[in-house]
């Protein structure tokens, strides 16, 4: 999932591809680190830190591939919130909540902000500190300056990452994380970094990578700074009526509850909309036909952490499920859900099973069980789209394994 990015970056994500740029040369790389100089300097990097963390870097020009691959916005979004929201996170979010309940209370002391929601980004930005990302920083955020599209944006990330590792708060070597620089327990970028990171622990250092308070506390701080809105709700499922006009939806479209309720939505069962002044929109992640929902300002606040609606319904899903809240009533429009990570473990082990050599069991569907999952719907008269589904899991469950 790569997962934290701002709305800057998902921009950049999702520009024209008219706008790629020419195919990236290696050898240009020296060079373009050289221009990069001044321009860091003017943003307080000091020459001395520039040199030495530049001195030995070489492009990573596998990140390119990655620039125009968002799973928020190309993976359907029953698959999308069967792997984030699943009974394995639900139940490690509850411990999470417990073990640190005692920091989550003060941080909700002092930002304002409920501990189930701040433990929901934890949990689907690194699951619990365990899967930060396996890219050095300097190196995505060096190449990307130099090569591709948003190489101004991208500057600005590499700048803000050598002032991070300049100032003591985090050691280069821990500044690894996702492809385009997101790192830690949270998944901040360096602008945001730099920008909301607090030093919750008070061991004068702000660390997301070693330190779960200040990882808590400044997620925290940055749903403040979004707009949250402490005991209001992000939103609920609603049933709409017959003939719905389905233009008058969209987050920001928000109107009073009173518009809504002469329009004829009501809860998902059947009561009566609650009497709250907040404005609220009506959200249709997969069409009229699908989930819906009223969402408030909380929604809002959530989507600043990544502009993604369906990135945002998750974290507000599994933040209700943690506290003990109920599955979406209305079922998603398909006739082949997604599957949990615990059914993507089953599903590699069956493919396993046939002669595919796909590594450990895990639930991260990469390329090599992309590739064994589309010679299997070949073989059972599927469309090969290398997606994993209820229909294939069923179909591998059912036949006998592959002795070759």
């Amino acid at each position: 999932m790569s997962a934290l990015r701002t709305l800057a970056l998902m921009a950049a994500c999702v520009a024209p591809l008219a706008q790629a740029a020419a195919p990236a040369d290696p050898a240009e790389f020296p060079a373009c680190l050289a221009g990069l100089k001044a321009a860091a300097q003017a943003k307080g990097v000091s020459s001395a830190t520039y040199e030495r963390l530049t001195a030995s870097l070489a492009p990573d020009l596998k990140v390119l591939e990655l620039l125009d691959f968002q799973p928020e916005f190309k993976t359907p979004i029953w698959d999308y919130m069967a792997s984030l929201v699943d009974e394995d996170r639900i139940a490690d979010a509850q411990a999470r909540l417990a073990q640190w309940q005692d920091v989550l209370q003060a941080v909700q002391t002092r930002f304002r902000v409920e501990p189930a929601f701040v433990v929901a980004v934890w949990g689907v930005e690194s699951n619990f500190g365990r899967n930060f990302g396996q890219r050095p920083l300097l190196t995505s955020l060096s190449t990307l300056s130099c090569y591709g599209r948003r190489q101004a944006y991208f500057r600005g990330e590499f700048f803000d990452t050598l002032k991070i590792i300049q100032s003591g708060d985090v050691a280069e070597a821990q500044l690894v994380g996702s492809w385009a620089g997101a790192f830690g327990h949270t998944q901040f970028m360096p602008s945001t970094f730099l920008r909301l990171a607090v030093d919750f622990d008070g061991d004068g250092r702000r660390d997301l990578v070693g330190s779960v308070p200040d990882a808590l506390g400044s997620t925290a701080n940055f749903l403040t700074k979004a707009g949250w809105r402490e005991g209001e709700p992000w939103g609920f499922e609603i049933r709409l009526p017959a003939g719905f006009d389905a233009s008058l939806a969209g987050r920001r479209n928000k109107q009073a509850l009173a518009f809504w309720r002469a329009r004829g939505l009501v809860k998902v069962d059947g009561s009566p909309l609650p009497a709250l002044e907040a404005q609220a929109g009506v959200l249709l992640p997969a069409g009229p036909n699908g989930p819906a929902f009223l969402v408030f300002r909380n929604f809002d606040a959530i989507f600043s952490y990544n502009a993604a609606e369906s990135y945002a319904l998750a974290i507000a899903h599994l933040a209700d499920r943690i506290q003990g809240g109920a599955a979406f009533v209305t079922p998603w429009p398909t006739d082949d859900a997604g599957l949990s990570r615990a059914e993507r473990k089953v599903l590699q082990t069956l493919l396993i099973a046939r002669g595919y050599e796909i590594g450990t069991p895990d639930g991260i569907l990469g390329d090599a069980s992309r590739a064994a999952i589309k010679a299997e719907q070949q073989r059972l008269g599927y469309p090969v789209d290398g997606r994993a589904g209820q229909k294939l899991l069923s179909a591998l469950r059912a036949a006998q394994p592959n002795t070759q």
